[in-house]
């Protein structure tokens, strides 16, 4: 009977940590890189991604007739582990570095720094991790349930890799900032504890990010 109730609590709190699970940043993950979260509101980007995002309602992107984007950075910065050891954070970085002019580029020239008629792009990478993955739910039987239980202690199961970032979009002249975003993504997931996570991990999420806000200015722009 004990035994019965036991794996019944299990399973109830394991259904309630994959129900309040969120694709949207939360308060308490804000890193405090963006100066103002107050105005932050749930949206959804280009490609259907959950963001929390604000824009200027005044802003007026024909004053603008190119981009600046400032070297990326992570906020704040991490220590380096043996499973994101410092090659990996600095692959990362680089190609975030990389894909935000690569389509911005498509949207505007690239300016080498701020000044009238340029937007300046202003992003870090709040977040980097990789955690074991959540029970599924055809592992709520009390048999599965074990199984998975006895695999993540034992460093089998999957792991996600998962990436924060905060962005701020300034007139190049007046240093206002006029939109600014903050979303989270899930690159490819590694197959046990053990396995060290590389920059090509999460590129597909960083590819997701810039071509998002490529897509975004078009739509602005409109």
């Amino acid at each position: 009977m004990k035994l019965g109730l036991m794996i019944s609590s299990l399973c109830i709190a394991s259904i309630g940590m994959v129900g309040c699970a969120s694709k949207v940043t939360q308060p308490d993950e804000y890193s405090g890189f963006l100066s103002d979260y107050s105005r932050l509101k749930e949206a959804r980007s280009p490609s259907g991604a959950e963001v929390m995002r604000w824009v200027d309602p005044q802003l007026d992107l024909s004053r603008y007739n190119a981009v600046y984007v400032e070297p990326t950075q992570f906020y704040p910065k991490p220590a380096a582990t043996a499973k994101i050891p410092e090659s990996t954070l600095r692959g990362i970085n680089d190609y975030f570095n990389q894909a935000l002019k690569r389509e911005l580029g498509k949207s505007l020239p690239l300016a080498q720094a701020p000044g009238q008629g340029v937007l300046v792009v202003r992003a870090a990478i709040t977040a980097v991790s990789s955690k074991t993955q959540g029970l599924k739910p055809y592992e709520f039987v009390p048999v599965a349930l074990v199984a998975a239980a006895v695999s993540t202690g034992t460093g089998i199961r999957d792991q996600d890799t998962t990436l924060g970032t905060e962005a701020q979009f300034l007139d190049g002249t007046s240093g206002r900032v006029v939109a600014q975003v903050v979303r989270k993504g899930t690159g490819k997931p590694l197959k046990n504890d053990s396995q060290v996570m590389t920059p090509n991990d999460v590129k597909s999420v960083i590819d997701g990010w810039a071509s998002d806000l490529h897509q975004s200015y078009l739509k602005l722009k409109k």
